[in-house]
């Protein structure tokens, strides 16, 4: 049974200017539905690790975790670290259904990709949604990674697959769980239904923490051949005590 809610029923009119900013109530006066003080004063991510775009204090730095084993994915690209507003944005999206939240970041997020693409990143063959347990899917009702998974493919001119990538067993939430915990808690949790020999991917999520989730899924992608694997999510998590 396929869960998720139609996403074209989902999508404002971007070709209207006279929209209202979802953050402040205000006039957007601009092609979606953010004014221009509420896009300032988001939390964008600045100087940040090459691989896994933790936020550094200086740029063209590599993180000392990377630096000591690379992770399996080639890059992270998040637009925002994970602070206020953004985080409570993401929790509206996620638990209280608020979708244009979410059509609004990934609206974002595409045009971040599309100027990476347009200075020179290479623009994979495919999407891939990380998969939420059955469980929790049932709770939601909707993954949110596959909504985001399915804008962000629109934008992109790339095919979302939603099956290609599963989640073979339940697994407790990670909110909870330090990274070493979380690594043990996704081993094997991930499995793919078909080949990627030489295919570019990029995994899909909405926030990267720890690494642990995205790094268990590149293990099981590069498996299954797929030649380069990246991560496009929304926001990143700063270390604690980062300013």
């Amino acid at each position: 049974m396929n869960c998720q809610p139609h996403y074209k029923a989902l999508v404002y009119n971007c070709s209207l200017i006279n929209q209202f900013c979802l953050l402040c109530d205000e006039p957007a006066e601009q092609a979606y539905p953010l004014c221009v003080a509420c896009e300032q004063e988001l939390p964008w991510l600045g100087d940040h690790c090459l691989r896994c775009a933790l936020p550094l204090p200086m740029p063209g730095l590599t993180c000392a975790p990377c630096c000591r084993r690379a992770p399996a994915f080639e890059q992270a690209i998040a637009l925002w670290q994970f602070g206020f507003p953004v985080d409570s944005l993401i929790s509206r999206f996620k638990h209280n259904r608020q979708w244009p939240l979410g059509r609004l970041m990934a609206e974002l997020l595409g045009h971040g990709l599309l100027h990476r693409i347009a200075e020179g990143l290479p623009r994979p063959d495919l999407l891939l949604p990380v998969p939420l347990a059955k469980r929790r899917l049932r709770e939601r009702g909707f993954n949110q990674a596959t909504m985001l998974g399915r804008w962000l493919a629109a934008q992109l001119g790339v095919r979302c697959d939603e099956r290609l990538l599963v989640r073979t067993r339940e697994t407790p939430a990670q909110q909870q769980l330090d990274a070493q915990a979380r690594r043990r808690n996704l081993r094997q949790a991930f499995a793919v239904t078909s080949e990627l020999r030489g295919k570019h991917v990029a995994i899909v999520d909405d926030v990267l923490t720890t690494g642990a989730t995205a790094q268990a899924v590149a293990l099981v992608l590069r498996q299954a051949g797929a030649r380069r694997v990246d991560v496009y999510c929304l926001a990143r998590t700063p270390k604690p005590g980062y300013v």
